[in-house]
């Protein structure tokens, strides 16, 4: 069989897995399940990134070891997946020592071929981003983020990232498809036209990580631990059994598995695994990955999912009450996949009652119900295919239609036209069992009649059978049951794409036990559950000396100023006139404040918090007599004043409850 090797995002540790993580993950546990009907032997690793300096902080904090706090929250993300039912096949934590001799593996092939030098570096560093920004100044916000950047002075190894750049570019036009979807191709492409520069692999400062091996030189450096990109990246080789040694299992793996087919990860983290992921690879003689896709954010409330901003939606609730498969449809049909989609509670109970209940709840259970009433619980014997009417053959057509358009699909990562397609072929079954009426059939009981009821079931019954295999790697649990109510004895995931069309329904065979298999809810009762059980996990979601440690990772430290020292600062009031996104970062805007005497352009890292349209308008106060800056190619004279809140840092305007004039100085 031919392999299909795929992974999750190696999640960070600083928080419970929410419906965030938890879409990734069923989306990859989708396509594993998918390319298994396809023939594939496809292998799923997830795990999760355990190393930096917000672990080491949030251990500290909550009065553990590092070791202890990272064992404590990535047991959460396995015992997630599995409750979920995803069928994960390896699981790499960045801590095991497996891991560790991996990274030194990679790094001195790509130390050996002459791409790592030592150097020092003075600048800013975003800890929340983990990345250092070179074009910061002192006290500016990080160029991603626009949270407060640290200033650092070490002794670092650096890697050639700029040596790369005609390469990487190379590589993305000649592979298209390497990159996915085009918008985000396009967008990568852009940043590298734009220049490389080298790039930091080591830290000092830090004592949370992987010390690096002794160097070439033939000293010992091992004050120095690896950037956690480095190290987290290398997952990806490590959770496959790269750095092994011999003929072992995990060696084994690795060189049945790699290149990897599919890196699935969200946007935010595309260039880390787009730019600096395959420059590492070719820097070590090694093949890249085949695709890269990045999928958006699922946003709650018009916003994206984060602990600090209140509206973080864990999966169990929603499990215990409508069950995993509902929650995997509803991601998978609702949100494009590549686009950032949303989630509400109204929104998932109008899919599940109608899409579920309604068409394919109904149609398996008036269908069976039937063959159970008018056939003593056979799947009844149809006339001739040449004898069938046009209504007949129309619906097997379509049948064999949607096992083509979904297959197309689904190879295409396009899941909600996937599912339409399935959809289609249900409600045209639902519209032929009304038109047929086979309930009248049976009252007449003609011999005619007879035979035609018999066709019209079977009919019906074939594409419920077609249904359920297809929608066998979004809903596993829910079509396991439909496939035993059909009298299927096979194991349904074991069914290649190709058995939907050489093997119909058996005839004569018994039907098992007809139950409901997604129940109608009253959709304001239920919503009200959801709620009451969400605010419940939300105060368990972790460990509480963990739950403790995050709270306090993000909390800043500083030291006293003296007033002269504040005084230098000229805060004005100003008027947003003008607020738009700036092209190809997700977190930055670039304003027009009127502040009176003239109009400042400023950009400011807030798109997270707040859209364009939210700002028009705004009184906020600024930083009037700030050095200009540039961010993304854009000049930038000021800076936004904003609170940094809860545990993600989100930023919170500075702004007035009375009407100020714009110029009025803060003092």
């Amino acid at each position: 069989m031919p392999r299909y090797y795929l992974t999750t995002p190696l999640y960070y540790v600083n928080a419970a897995p929410h419906l965030g993580h938890t879409y990734s993950t069923l989306v990859a546990d989708t396509i594993r399940r998918f390319k298994k009907m396809e023939g594939y032997d496809a292998f799923l690793l997830t795990g999760t990134d355990e190393h930096g300096q917000k672990v080491e902080r949030a251990a500290k904090a909550a009065g553990l070891s590092p070791q202890q706090f990272t064992d404590q929250v990535s047991s959460l993300f396995r015992e997630s997946w599995r409750s979920l039912g995803v069928e994960f096949d390896g699981f790499i934590r960045t801590t095991s020592q497996s891991h560790h001799a991996a990274v030194r593996k990679i790094f001195e092939a790509v130390e050996k071929a002459g791409y790592i030098y030592k150097g020092n570096y003075t600048g800013q560093y975003c800890i929340v981003d983990e990345l250092y920004a070179s074009e910061a100044g002192p006290g500016d916000p990080c160029p991603e983020c626009g949270r407060p950047t640290e200033t650092v002075t070490e002794e670092n190894y650096f890697f050639k990232l700029s040596a790369f750049q005609d390469r990487l570019l190379a590589y993305y036009q000649e592979h298209p498809d390497f990159i996915r979807p085009e918008t985000r191709r396009n967008e990568v492409t852009a940043f590298v036209r734009g220049g490389l520069r080298d790039v930091s692999i080591s830290r000092t400062t830090l004592k949370w990580g992987i010390p690096l091996p002794a160097a070439s030189q033939g000293k010992s450096d091992a004050q120095h631990v690896f950037y956690v990109w480095f190290d987290a990246l290398t997952g990806y080789l490590s959770g496959i059994g790269y750095g092994e040694e011999g003929e072992s299992g995990e060696a084994f793996l690795f060189g049945n598995l790699w290149p990897a087919d599919l890196h699935l990860v969200g946007k935010e983290i595309l260039r880390f695994h787009a730019v600096y992921w395959p420059a590492f690879l070719m820097a070590a003689g090694l093949p890249l990955p085949r695709g890269i896709f990045a999928h958006g954010w699922l946003l709650f409330e018009e916003d994206k999912m984060s602990k600090s901003r209140g509206n973080v939606i864990q999966a169990e609730p929603i499990r215990e009450v409508l069950g995993t498969d509902a929650l995997r449809y509803f991601l998978l049909r609702e949100i494009p996949f590549g686009q950032d989609g949303h989630f509400s509670y109204d929104a998932l109970l109008g899919r599940y009652n109608a899409d579920l209940a309604n068409d394919l709840g109904n149609l398996v259970s008036r269908t069976l119900k039937m063959i159970s009433r008018y056939f003593n619980g056979t799947i009844p014997y149809p006339s001739a295919l040449a004898q069938r009417s046009e209504q007949d053959r129309k619906i097997l057509e379509l049948g064999e239609k949607t096992i083509s358009r979904y297959r197309g699909c689904f190879d295409r990562f396009e899941f909600p036209a996937g599912l339409e397609a399935i959809w289609e072929l249900i409600g045209a079954v639902n519209k032929y069992l009304v038109e047929t009426e086979p309930w009248a059939l049976a009252e007449k009981n003609t011999d005619d009649d007879r035979s035609r009821l018999a066709t019209v079931l079977y009919t019906a019954a074939e594409a419920v059978r077609i249904a359920t295999q297809l929608l066998a790697p979004v809903m596993p649990q829910a079509t396991a049951k439909i496939w035993q109510q059909l009298g299927q004895t096979s194991d349904l995931s074991l069914l290649s794409l190709d058995d939907i069309s050489r093997s119909p329904l058996a005839t004569g065979e018994q039907i098992g036990k007809v139950e409901p298999v997604f129940p109608r809810l009253d959709k304001e009762k239920t919503i009200q559950k959801l709620i009451r059980l969400q605010e419940q996990a939300a105060q368990k979601s972790l460990p509480a000396k963990a739950s403790e440690g995050a709270a306090a990772a993000q909390q800043a430290t500083g030291e006293m100023i003296q007033l002269e020292d504040f005084l230098k600062l000229d805060l004005r009031t100003g008027e947003v006139r003008v607020a738009e996104r700036v092209k190809g970062a997700t977190k930055l805007l670039r304003l027009e404040v009127d502040i009176g005497t003239e109009v400042r352009q400023i950009v400011s890292g807030i798109a997270e918090a707040y859209s364009p349209e939210d700002l028009l308008g705004k009184k906020v106060v600024i930083i009037a007599n700030l050095a200009p800056r540039k961010f993304r190619g854009i000049e930038s004279n000021g800076m936004i004043v904003a609170a940094s809140v809860g545990k993600d840092d989100r930023p919170v305007l500075a702004t007035f409850t009375e009407d100020v004039p714009n110029g009025a100085r803060l003092r």
